[in-house]
């Protein structure tokens, strides 16, 4: 939810960011309207409210014609007064649903949609398979060759888009995940198993029902949800609290199954493992001051980048358009590695800065020096992934079907230089 007063005060900065996202900046004037009139009819509500406590110490000195006249006035009073009450609930009903339907103010995102994106840098170079006399295979290919990947048990068993991780795949996804939990460990984080089903308003709150709504596994009968990343338990976790934040970020790095219905993507990804209905992700999560989030979001990006580099893949990263950011993301950068059979980047970590939106929503809030409470912000960013083996595997293959392993990841994977097909 976006702050009020900036609604109030600045309605134009609002309006911008909707269209910069080809939202509708129209919602902009229902939340004022609405707005508008929940506080006119909560002022008429305390001037008739004062009038009627007034009135009753007149009706207790009265008598006669004038003490029926007074009654039948408080009759009235009272009549008007339950119908300003419920002008203004009805108002602020109005003015809450409006609301939730307005996405984060963009912050220095580029205009435009998904293919609008402002690279900001690469770093590494896709090695040139031709000049080193093979052609690559694809991750598919070569994980079914280490009998690391099996799909069509994943279909028989799950249906389309589902896998085992075998022997060594599972042992690969481990030693990532492990790796990223390590990394976030040293740098301060708290490392959290996190609940994969979560209430409606934990998932209404972190903004994920809303235009991509679509994508999220609901249990019907239990009115719960299943997550598509840690993001929205850990968002949850400090929900109606006020949390000290004195001495710095607090920090959390969420360990869960993740579950995407993948609606709208079909025909796409079909192939492997890129994009599917279950996968395993760490993900970082930082509660901070509003004035620090802009830092904080650089820094969960580092860290991004710092798990890139021991896994030692040619990568670049992305200003993400404001048309392609997720509802609760004000900014959001990505990192994309090379992915040489497809001659494509893909996209490994995504990390955004989500200001006061998430925190608003949920009512997590810091006491200031002044005494007063406030909304926090929220960040987010991922560190590894079940995607990250696609990476990994194409890029660090050899014409023998062998995968050497990443320097970063051999001490997770009892010191093994080279992954071996299977005969």
């Amino acid at each position: 939810m976006i702050d009020l007063r900036l609604l109030r005060d600045n309605p134009d900065v609002v309006r911008e960011s909707q269209v910069a996202r080809g939202d509708d900046p129209a919602l902009v004037d229902l939340a004022l309207d609405a707005d508008a009139r929940r506080r006119s009819a909560l002022s008429e509500f305390e001037t008739l409210r004062a009038e009627q406590k007034a009135m009753g110490k007149q009706v207790a000195r009265a008598q006669g014609e004038e003490k029926q006249a007074l009654l039948v006035r408080t009759r009235q009073l009272a009549d008007e007064v339950k119908a300003l009450s419920k002008d203004a609930d009805d108002a602020a009903a109005q003015l809450d649903e409006v609301l939730y339907r307005i996405a984060n103010v963009v912050e220095g995102a580029p205009a435009g949609g998904e293919e609008d994106y402002v690279v900001v840098k690469h770093v590494g170079t896709p090695r040139d398979f031709a000049a080193e006399g093979f052609e690559p295979a694809d991750h598919l290919a070569l994980g079914e060759g280490l009998r690391a990947i099996d799909t069509q048990r994943g279909a028989k068993v799950s249906g389309a888009r589902f896998y085992f991780l075998t022997g060594i795949g599972a042992r690969l996804e481990l030693a990532l995940l492990n790796a990223a939990m390590d990394q976030a460990v040293q740098v301060g984080f708290t490392p959290v198993i996190t609940p994969t089903l979560v209430k409606p308003e934990t998932m209404r709150g972190t903004g994920f029902l809303g235009a991509h709504a679509d994508e999220i596994y609901r249990l019907e009968k239990d009115d719960l949800y299943l997550v598509g990343t840690s993001e929205v338990a850990l968002a949850g976790y400090h929900a109606d609290e006020i949390i000290d934040l004195a001495d710095g970020p607090a920090r959390y790095a969420g360990w869960s199954a993740c579950y995407r219905r993948e609606a709208g993507s079909a025909g796409r990804d079909t192939r492997g493992i890129i994009r599917v209905h279950q996968f395993h992700k760490v993900e970082m999560f930082s509660y901070v001051r509003p004035e620090d989030a802009a830092a904080e979001h650089q820094r969960l990006l580092a860290w991004e980048e710092a798990m890139l580099a021991k896994v030692d893949l040619p990568y670049r990263v992305i200003d993400t358009a404001a048309g392609d950011l997720g509802t609760s993301a004000a900014r959001k950068f990505d990192c994309e590695a090379w992915l040489p059979t497809q001659g494509r980047w893909l996209e490994l970590t995504s990390t955004s800065n989500c200001t006061t939106f998430q925190a608003r929503r949920l009512g997590v809030r810091e006491r200031t020096e002044t005494g007063e409470t406030r909304n926090v912000a929220t960040l987010n960013g991922t560190l590894g992934t079940t995607r990250w083996i696609v990476a990994i595997l194409e890029n660090h293959q050899q014409a023998d079907g062998s995968v050497v392993v990443p320097e970063g990841l051999r001490p997770y994977l009892g010191g093994l230089e080279v992954l071996e097909p299977v005969a």
